[in-house]
This record gives structure tokens, C-alpha cells and sequence, in this order.
């Protein structure tokens, strides 16, 4: 033991005579910090956060632009900046925090939504006597307890499955899954057990029967993960620091210290909403900018070599009859050898992830190879009876994760995920590397490192934010949703949601609620039908530093990762209200729309399968049966013209009784109409419907519509004598 923490030392004071400091382990702290989970930092030291509403973002501004020095600037509004901003205020240090796009819209708002201590890093730990690995799991497990306590609304435990289909791995895996509760210790968050067969199978009915020989299940923890970073960027600015979405640093300024060493004094940004340039002074800047990490190096030293390799995940959103209400599924070795975790989030259900090497870029974006091997791994843990279809994905992303290896490594699937604090010669702290759950201790370490070599003076020495509650978790309660049902009139699903996305702030929402007009519910408008979220989050959300509509919905709400047409759906509605709020034009509103609906395309899953007309190809492989029933199904409709218009469909629509109007009419057709003539021939409807025979287009409203009309015309008028006879 002795030995490791020398050649620990060995290994700082190398990096130290090159002029950069690393932290190499999570666990690397002093020993005196490592403390079990408790419930709550000490009332004595507890930093107060200032009640009533929020500083707004002009606030926020004007405070960056003539506040002249603070003691922390942090580059980078994810979940480690954000981390490190809360920690560095409630220190008593003078903090401002500034982030190029909105808070968590980067990795972390992409992640598998898990809090967990990480299982397979663990069992490399044991495989390969790794204490680093070790290290990672037990500090990963602590901060998993502390996140479950600091923020109720936005987490809380899950269950995962792990099917067995050969009996020597029964006990292994047990073995396996034992020792990760045993690292948790008291901190664990239930007891995993051992399944049979059937009960396995009660527990999680979609699963394949096959082979399988039983199950075990264990526990982590699942959050809101956009919610929760901002949960923490508001909770740093409740308790006084500065912070400002959609602001650009463009480069650091310097300054020659009383020893003449030239070091960094600040940075020079630019607000991306208005184009307004101004400089910061601070005393110690920090990036923690993720992916990112290199270009704002390459700021303070243009030569300085890469420290980090980003790795692309992506993961996929499937409907919620794909798993169970409240159990996971974890495939510990899928045909690459990677993991993929298969969770119920949100009302669906999340699979993922996959890990491959890719550029640093502000829009990634999911590809289509990605998603089919997502597709195809889960289908080898479904039964036959679930039906695993490419048209069912009802959204994708891509996060990249900021991986710290050697340049020239290129297996990424082997690098550990332990992070790295670097100090420039002029000072610049970097934090990288690390996973979201260990947010909390990396930030404690990035800050102690600040006041180390910048000579800053905190109020408070040590850390402050084990225990220290978030935004909306001081006084939530899992039955606060009745008093919104009871005191508001809220419907209750909806009363649910705005229970666990804002804690003992969502009845600062209801407030905002319209009227319905109807008797129950009394109050809330929905965005969208299906989902729960409300017109009053919109304005709230502005309230919360939204400032473009794909900050509300892709994370002050996440409907752009449920459900891409949901979230398009109701783009119409978010930006008429977020453009109330914040004085919109129309011509800013017009680029809203044009925006929100590219980020939709390109980033949540539109690009790789959303456009059905990619889909659709000149090839059948329908029956002849099926074939021969299409055909006249279509003719019923096209009659002897030979194809069928927006005109046909009205009629037919109209005779239904369902109200469309004339824009969804267009767009029901030209998802079809793949030539672009304004009508739909019989073979770009046989190819309509063998794309939906692949699998890869379900639900689609032409066919259904055209169904109704089949069913209108062979119903058969009920015989009198079969109706009792009349009056």
C-alpha cells in the first residue's frame, strides 16, 4: 500500500518538473476526505442559498461585465464546470461560470442516465488487481449514495437485470455482483439477489425464455440527467455566483505576476445572442469544458499535445412496451464485447451504448451502422414475440465522452474513465476525463488544486458540497404531488412530472398553469398530448435561463429525447410562449424554428431514419397476397385516375369525421410521395408498405387512414331483427 502511494508521488513530482500537475485517480485525495456518505454537511457549515427568484441572465451580465476581478472563472456549463462553480462558491470564493452553448447541452445531457459506481470497472479491477479501477468504483459508489440523497426529485434507485444462460455463469456473475455491493458498503442502495427462471420472467416478460437458466438483479441509480446539471448551475447561482449561458470565451488574457511569470488574468467571451464582446478578470481560470478540453488548452499554449480522446455513444429511445415499468436489463458482453444497458426512462425505454472513437464536434450526430447494432444486440435478450423494429426508435443521440489516454492510443473501450487535473505553467486549471456520476469529487479536487496554485483564500477550506441539497430537493417529499393534484387541479401524471423534475419548486410552475376550461383538469395545458409536460414549463423555462427553444426541448424539458415528432409538434407552441417571454420578432422567431427543427435532423435521430422517404426503396419483398391487398386498397381510394391527392384524402378524412388540417394533409402525403409530384402512385405506395413489412416505418398515417376507409366500406348495416326490432 505504502508502495502505490509512492509511486503515486514519484509519478506527481515528474509531472510537476514539466510544469503541469496530474491527479491520476479519482480516489486521489487526502485521506481526510474520505468520508462515508452522509446526510447533510454540519448545520454550522451548511452554506445558505438566497431565497426568491433567481438572478436573470442580464443580471448574470452585467455582473460578469463589472465585477473586477473573481476569485474562479469556469469555461464549460456541464455537469464538472457546473460542479466546480457550486463547489468554488460555496467556499466563500468570488466564482463566475460562463458556457458557449446552454447548460448540459454536451455530454451530459447524453448520458445512459445512470448514477452508478461503474460494474465492469470493477471487475477489472479484480481481474486485473487494478487499484485504480478500484479506486474509481469505490469513490463512483459514495458520490451514487450523495446524488441520491442531494436531489430526490431528479433520481432514485433502479433495478437491473442480468440474464444467465448457462448455469456456470450463475455463479460468477453472482460473485461478481456480491463484491460491487460489498465495495458499496453501508452506502449500498438495496441488496441484489438471484432469480429463477420464472421468476425472471414474471419480473421481465419481454425477455427470450431460451436457454435461460435464471437472473440476477442489483441496484443503481438512474437521474434526469439535463435536469440534474441544471439543477446544479442554479443551485452555484442561488448561492451567489455568477453564471451565464450562450457565452463564447474566445481567449484568455494574461498578465506578469510579482515573480514575473506571465499567467492567465482572465478571458476575453462573446454572447452568442447578441454578438457583444467582454473580458473577465479573475484570479484562476478553470476549464472543465469536456470534449472540448484541448481547443481551450491550446488557448494558453497553441503547441501544447492533446490530453484527451473523445469517444462517441450512442444511445437509442424505444417505446415503453420494450421493457418493463421499473426493471433494467444489462447485456455484459455483446457480440463486440461492449455493454448494453436497456432501461425504462421517462415513461420508454433507453438502449445503449456503443463506444467508438470520433472528432470533436458541437453536433454529433448518430449513424445509422450505430443504431442497428443497438437494434440487433437487444434482440438477441427479446422474446420472438417482441418484434425489435428500426421504425419503432423513436429517438437518437450521440454524446461524446471525454476519455484521458495517451494521443496514440486507439482503443478507446480500454481506458479508464479516472480523471485528470493539469496545471499550466501560466496557471490554467483543466479538469477532463471522469464520468458524470463522480461529478461532485472531481470538482472538489479542481478547486482544491485552484486555491493551491493560485494562492486564492476561501472562507471554507474544505469541500462543502457532500450533502449540500440541489435546487428543488430541500423540501421534496414523494407524496408532494397530491397537494399539486389537491391544490391546483392538476391531472396527476402531470402533478407526478412536475413533482420529480422541479422538486419543492414545482409549485412555482403550477402557478403559472393556465385554465383548461374543462372541468378536470382544472388547470395545465399540455405542450403535447402524450407527454405531461405543461405550456407554464415553457415560461418557467425562461425563468431557468432558456434562451432558444432547443434549450426547452431538449433540456428544460426532454421531449426531443423521447420523441423527435413529439418535440417538433409542439415547437409551434414553445416558441410563440418562450417569445413572449424573452420579446422575440418573428424573424427571430422564423430562425427558432429553423434551428430547433435542424438540431431535431441532425442531432436527435432525424438524420439516420426519421425522413421515411430514405427508407422507402423500389424493391418489395411483400407477399402476393399482401401485395394483391394493398393494391385494392389503393384503387378503392385512387379509383380510375390511378393515384391519389391531398384532395382524396380530405374527402376521405372527411367522411371519417377527423379533424386535420390542410398543413397535415401536405405532410401526410409527402411522406410518400418520394418523386415530388404532388400525388401518390400505386408502387410509392407498395413501397410504403413493405418498408413498414421491414420493420423500418410503423404507424404510418397514410396506411391507417386508407385502413379506416376499408373498414367503412365493409361494415355491414346491423339487420332489425337483430336490434331488437326498432321503436
Amino acid at each position: 500500500m505504502s508502495s502505490f502511494w509512492s509511486l503515486r508521488r514519484t509519478l506527481l513530482a515528474a509531472g510537476g518538473a514539466a510544469g503541469t500537475v496530474y491527479a491520476f485517480s479519482t480516489y486521489s485525495r487526502s485521506k481526510s476526505n474520505h468520508k462515508k456518505h452522509r446526510a447533510h454537511v454540519v448545520a454550522a457549515d451548511t452554506p445558505t442559498p438566497a431565497p426568491g427568484p433567481l438572478p436573470t441572465r442580464v443580471e448574470n451580465l452585467r455582473a460578469l461585465q463589472e465585477t473586477p476581478e473573481f476569485d474562479v472563472l469556469v469555461i464549460g456549463g456541464g455537469a464538472t464546470g457546473c460542479g466546480v462553480a457550486l463547489d468554488a462558491v460555496t467556499r466563500g470564493l468570488r466564482t463566475a461560470l460562463v458556457e458557449r452553448d446552454d447548460f448540459s447541452a454536451g455530454t451530459s445531457s447524453r448520458s445512459t442516465k445512470l448514477i452508478h459506481g461503474g460494474v465492469r470497472y470493477l471487475q477489472k479491477a479484480i481481474m486485473g488487481l487494478d487499484k485504480e479501477q478500484y479506486n474509481l468504483v469505490k469513490e463512483a459508489l459514495h458520490e451514487r449514495a450523495n446524488l441520491l440523497e442531494i436531489a430526490p426529485h431528479l433520481s432514485g434507485p433502479l433495478p437491473i437485470m442480468l440474464p444467465v444462460y448457462r448455469w456456470w455463469q450463475l455463479p460468477y456473475f453472482w460473485a461478481g455482483i456480491k463484491a460491487y455491493d460489498l465495495v458499496a458498503g453501508s452506502q449500498c442502495v438495496k441488496s441484489s439477489y438471484m432469480l429463477t427462471k420464472s421468476r425472471a420472467l414474471e419480473l421481465f416478460p419481454m425477455l427470450k425464455k431460451d436457454r435461460l437458466v435464471g437472473a440476477i438483479v442489483y441496484y443503481d441509480g438512474q437521474h434526469n440527467d439535463a435536469r440534474m446539471n441544471l439543477a446544479i448551475a442554479l443551485s452555484a447561482a442561488r448561492h451567489g455566483a455568477t453564471v451565464a449561458n450562450h457565452m463564447e470565451v474566445k481567449s484568455l488574457t494574461k498578465t506578469t505576476d510579482d515573480s514575473g511569470k506571465e499567467v492567465i488574468s482572465g478571458a476575453v467571451m462573446k454572447d452568442c445572442l447578441t454578438g457583444q464582446e467582454i473580458t473577465v478578470k479573475a484570479k484562476c481560470v478553470v476549464n472543465a469544458t469536456g470534449p472540448f478540453t484541448d481547443g481551450v488548452r491550446q488557448m494558453d499554449n497553441a503547441e501544447i499535445p492533446n490530453i484527451c480522446q473523445p469517444s462517441a455513444g450512442v444511445h437509442i429511445i424505444l417505446p415503453d412496451y420494450y421493457s418493463p415499468e421499473s426493471m433494467g436489463l444489462l447485456d455484459p458482453s455483446t457480440s463486440d464485447g461492449r455493454v448494453i444497458f436497456f432501461l425504462p426512462w421517462a415513461g420508454l425505454t433507453i438502449a445503449g451504448t456503443t463506444d467508438s472513437p470520433c472528432d470533436v464536434t458541437h453536433n454529433p450526430t448518430p449513424t445509422e451502422k450505430e443504431i442497428q447494432f443497438i437494434l440487433n444486440e437487444i434482440k438477441n435478450y427479446l422474446s420472438p414475440d417482441v418484434s425489435v423494429r428500426r421504425g419503432d426508435v423513436l429517438a437518437a443521440w450521440s454524446g461524446i465522452r471525454p476519455l484521458v489516454s495517451d494521443p496514440n492510443s486507439k482503443n478507446t473501450q480500454s481506458i479508464s474513465r479516472n480523471h485528470v487535473i493539469e496545471v499550466s505553467p501560466s496557471n490554467l486549471v483543466t479538469i477532463a476525463g471522469g464520468k458524470w456520476t463522480t461529478y461532485r469529487s472531481m470538482a472538489s479536487d479542481t478547486v482544491d488544486k485552484a486555491i493551491e496554485v493560485c494562492s486564492l483564500q476561501p472562507r471554507h477550506k474544505d469541500c462543502q458540497t457532500d450533502g449540500l441539497m440541489l435546487e428543488g430537493g430541500d423540501a421534496y417529499t414523494p407524496t408532494m404531488f397530491i397537494r399539486l393534484v389537491q391544490d391546483f387541479g392538476l391531472e396527476n401524471e402531470v402533478a407526478q412530472h412536475l413533482a420529480h423534475t422541479y422538486g419543492d419548486k414545482a409549485f412555482d410552475v403550477a402557478k403559472l398553469a393556465q385554465m383548461t376550461g374543462k372541468r378536470w383538469p382544472v388547470v395545465g395545458k399540455r405542450l403535447v398530448e402524450d407527454f405531461p409536460y405543461l405550456e407554464a414549463e415553457v415560461k418557467y423555462a425562461a425563468k431557468e435561463y432558456a434562451c432558444t427553444a432547443i434549450d426547452v426541448i431538449a433540456r428544460r424539458t426532454r421531449l426531443a429525447f423521447q420523441n423527435v415528432q413529439a418535440a417538433e409538434t409542439a415547437l409551434p407552441t414553445i416558441i410563440r410562449i418562450l417569445g413572449q417571454e424573452l420579446g422575440w420578432n418573428k424573424q427571430r422567431c422564423k430562425e427558432e424554428e429553423e434551428a430547433a427543427k435542424e438540431f431535431l435532423y441532425m442531432e436527435m435521430g432525424g438524420k439516420a431514419h426519421l425522413d421515411v422517404r430514405a427508407l422507402i426503396t423500389p424493391d418489395t419483398n411483400l407477399p402476393a397476397a399482401d401485395i394483391e391487398r394493398y393494391t385494392k386498397r389503393f384503387n378503392k381510394v385512387a379509383g380510375a385516375k390511378g393515384f391519389i391527392t391531398h384532395v382524396d384524402l380530405g374527402n376521405i378524412i372527411q367522411n371519417l369525421g377527423i379533424d386535420i388540417s390542410d398543413d397535415q394533409l401536405h405532410d401526410m402525403l409527402e411522406e410518400v410521395d418520394t418523386n415530388r409530384n404532388g400525388q401518390v402512385e400505386l408502387d410509392e405506395f407498395l413501397q410504403l408498405m413493405n418498408a413498414a413489412y421491414l420493420g423500418y416505418v410503423t404507424l404510418s398515417r397514410l396506411d391507417r387512414i386508407m385502413a379506416l376507409t376499408d373498414e367503412m366500406v365493409e361494415k355491414k348495416a346491423i339487420p332489425t331483427h337483430r336490434s331488437g326490432g326498432g321503436v
